[in-house]
């Protein structure tokens, strides 16, 4: 029997990410974000429809560990109009 072999490239150096590789947050193209976000919301509503369960999984996780959606949610948890407003347990 043939072994498998799984071929991915090796990260040198630390594995918590620096900003050499990733881009400051004032000058990330949050247009280009939004779309690539929206595309694969589009995609994984497409493929629930479809019913395709398995396309469904891998989309939400390559969705969920994207840069992409992990900047979005940051910047709509801290830089939101109502940030400061209090909710419903009344604080900040």
């Amino acid at each position: 029997m043939k072994e498998q072999t799984h071929h991915t490239k090796k990260l040198v150096g630390s594995p918590a990410p620096t900003t050499s590789h990733i881009s400051q947050w004032h000058y990330i193209d949050w247009y280009k974000v939004n779309r690539y976000v929206k595309g694969m919301q589009v995609r994984i509503a497409k493929a629930t429809q479809e019913r395709d369960w398995r396309r469904v999984k891998n989309l939400q996780r390559m969705l969920t560990h994207s840069f992409y959606a992990k900047a979005l949610a940051v910047r709509r948890v801290t830089e939101n109009k109502g940030k400061r407003t209090a909710g419903v347990d009344k604080t900040i």
